[in-house]
Parts: C-alpha cells; structure tokens; sequence
C-alpha cells in the first residue's frame, strides 16, 4: 500500500487516541496519549491485517505514526519515546491510574522491552525458553 493510503487508513485511527486523549478542546494529556499510541503500536505489529494493513506497511505506518504523533508530543521518534515512558516510573504510575488490566500493562512492558533493549531482550526471552 502506498503512503497516502497508509496515511487515510490510519488517520480515523490517530484523530480518535487525540480525541479520547483531549482534556479541553485545546489540551491533550500526553500521557494518555502514550497509552493509547503504545497500546495501537503494539497491536498493530501483532495483527495489521484489522487496521487493513500488511505486515510490508508497517514501516511506513510507523513513519506516518511518529509524524502524526510528532504534532501532540513534539518528539520525532514519538513511538519509542512513548514506550520509554511505559518503562519509567511515570509510565508505571499511568498506568495504575488509567487502571489497566495486568494483561494490557504486560503487553505495553513487553513491547517496550522489544523496542527499547532489542538485544536484551532476545537475550531475557531465550533464557526464558530455555527453563
């Protein structure tokens, strides 16, 4: 899929995380944003086919993603940086506030382990198979 497409598709999806993320018309709490970027990162690597994508469009869609987000967070690499707020203390107490269930926080940690520790975390998740 090209660029533009990517962009129309994932627009409906990214004015939706501002929306549910908007304390006024004018103020996004950032890190209400960063659950839900992270939780719609996270759940489109493991099955882009529901957001009418192909695995080939995720790197596009991640580039779509960050210049989108870029807008509401002022970070380039807005993805990443939001999962390096899951794994710090702030993004611990985020979480509990926004009451999310073990599950979802797991998902959230494991993905911010992948994407911020890629080594370690091939190495944590080979030793975890190995017991």
């Amino acid at each position: 899929m090209n660029r533009s497409k990517i962009t129309e598709t994932l627009e409906p999806i990214m004015s939706q995380i501002e929306k549910r993320s908007a304390v006024t018309d004018t103020f996004v709490d950032k890190e209400t944003y960063r659950l839900y970027l992270t939780t719609f990162w996270a759940n489109l690597v493991m099955d882009p086919e529901e957001a009418q994508l192909t695995e080939t469009d995720l790197e596009t869609a991640h580039s779509v993603i960050n210049e989108v987000a870029f807008t509401i967070l002022g970070e380039p690499e807005a993805i990443t940086e939001s999962f390096r707020f899951i794994a710090s203390r702030p993004g611990e107490t985020a979480m509990d506030k926004a009451k999310l269930t073990k599950s979802h926080r797991d998902l959230l940690t494991y993905f911010a382990s992948m994407i911020l520790d890629p080594d370690g975390h091939r190495k944590w998740m080979s030793e975890f198979r190995d017991r």
